[in-house]
């Protein structure tokens, strides 16, 4: 997907993500705080390509994460979300420096990269380093590409359209009591590393 299609797709992921109400702290999250989070990060996992978006800005990141893991390798997985995640609060065990809504923000964000690099044909590791690929492809990655733009903005009027009582759904509710369980293990966890 291009860096376009990432940033559509990312703000679309995060409008659709505070209408769903999937944790408690996007409920109360602000707008602003939850989409640039999400637009900050949703071309981070691309790192690993030099001639990226991001890959052309900073080469001297870029190069050797793509030397070390090539395109698609360990930033495209979930141990990359955990890792970044676990660096983040160990590095800024003051969790009032950065709001939580942002802080959701940008794992939103991250993670709306790697859903758009599973609609192509390529697929990403998301159990890296198993080299299983997940994909669902739906669109492809030429530069471009009509269809990217059409799904992306489809996505982002029906997040916008999605009926506000979503939280009755069972699935909705369900997600969110296992985010909402998983970080505050995750929390307690870095806590207690101190």
């Amino acid at each position: 997907m291009t860096a376009e299609g990432h940033l559509l797709f990312s703000i679309a992921c995060a409008v659709f993500a505070k209408n769903a109400e999937l944790t408690p702290v996007l409920v109360q999250g602000d707008w602003w705080r939850i989409v640039a989070g999400a637009v900050l990060t949703c071309l981070l996992p691309d790192i690993d390509h030099p001639k990226s978006f991001l890959g052309q800005r900073i080469p001297w990141v870029s190069r050797p994460v793509a030397r070390m893991f090539g395109h698609r390798g360990f930033t495209h997985s979930l141990l990359a979300v955990f890792a970044a995640l676990a660096l983040f609060y160990l590095k800024i065990p003051d969790s009032s420096l950065v709001p939580a809504d942002a802080v959701q923000g940008m794992v939103l964000g991250y993670l709306s990269h790697i859903l758009a690099d599973m609609l192509t044909p390529a697929g990403v590791p998301l159990l890296w380093p198993c080299r299983w690929r997940f994909r669902l492809p739906v669109v492809t990655t030429q530069k471009g590409n009509p269809l990217e733009r059409i799904l992306c903005v489809a996505l982002f009027i029906f997040a916008l359209w999605m009926p506000q009582n979503v939280q009755k759904n069972e699935a909705v509710r369900w997600t969110s009591e296992i985010i909402t369980a998983v970080q505050q293990r995750f929390n307690h966890f870095i806590n207690n590393q101190h």
